[in-house]
C-alpha cells in the first residue's frame, strides 16, 4: 500500500504576513487545502498531513500526524510521516509539501505509479515534489536535518527515477510569492 504524506509542520517564519502561509488563500482556497485536495484527489492511498508548529484545518479524508520535534528539521517530519504510514501497513510513501498548491493530482498519481526505490517529480526537467520512497530506502534516509530526501537522492542517483509531471512545484514561502500567484489565479 502507498500512503501520501504532506509536510505542514514548519512555522512559516519567512512568510511575514498576517497569519500562517498555509491559511493564505489563492483563488478562494487556502494554500494547504489546495495541496491536500490534490493528494486526496489522486486516490493513491491514505493521506497523512504532518503538522508541528501550526495546526491546520484538514478536509475530510486527511489525517493529522503531529510532529512535536518539527523545529529539529524537515527530516523529523518525513520520519514521522513514514512511521505513521508504516503503522498503516504502507510499503511506500509519496511525500509532498503543503505549501505547494499547484502540484496536481496527476503528478501524485504518476510518481506513485513508479516501481523505482525513489521516484521524483520533474517539471521541465527540474526536480521537485512529490517524491516516492519505497520502504527499501527508508533506513537510508538521514535521521535529521532540513533536506528531507534530497541528501539520499544526491548520493544514490542509481535509485532515482525522474517522473515528468505537469503543474508547478512553486511553493508559497513569502507574501511576495502569494501576491504573485494571487494575481495569476
Amino acid at each position: 500500500m502507498t500512503v501520501a504524506v504532506l509536510l505542514a509542520a514548519g512555522a512559516g517564519s519567512r512568510f511575514g504576513g498576517a497569519g500562517h502561509k498555509l491559511d493564505a488563500t489563492i483563488g478562494g482556497r487556502s494554500v494547504a487545502l489546495r495541496a491536500i485536495t490534490a493528494a486526496l484527489d489522486a486516490g493513491i492511498g491514505p493521506v497523512l498531513v504532518v503538522t508541528g508548529a501550526y495546526r491546520i484545518a484538514l478536509p475530510a479524508g486527511a489525517t493529522e500526524v503531529h510532529n512535536p520535534d518539527w523545529a529539529d528539521g524537515q527530516m523529523t517530519s518525513v520520519r514521522r510521516g513514514i512511521d505513521a504510514a508504516r503503522e498503516l501497513g504502507a510499503t511506500a510513501v509519496v511525500v509532498g509539501l503543503a505549501d505547494q498548491p499547484f502540484v496536481t493530482a496527476d503528478a501524485w498519481r504518476a510518481v506513485a505509479a513508479s516501481t523505482s526505490p525513489i521516484a521524483v517529480a520533474t517539471y521541465d526537467g527540474r526536480r521537485g515534489n512529490p517524491v516516492r520512497l519505497d520502504e527499501s530506502v527508508w533506513q537510508l534516509l538521514p535521521e535529521s536535518g532540513d533536506e528531507g530526501a534530497r541528501a539520499l537522492i544526491r548520493i544514490r542517483p542509481d535509485l532515482v527515477e525522474p517522473i515528468p509531471c505537469a503543474g508547478s512545484p512553486a511553493d508559497i514561502d513569502t507574501e511576495e510569492d502569494l501576491r504573485r500567484w494571487q494575481k495569476n489565479s
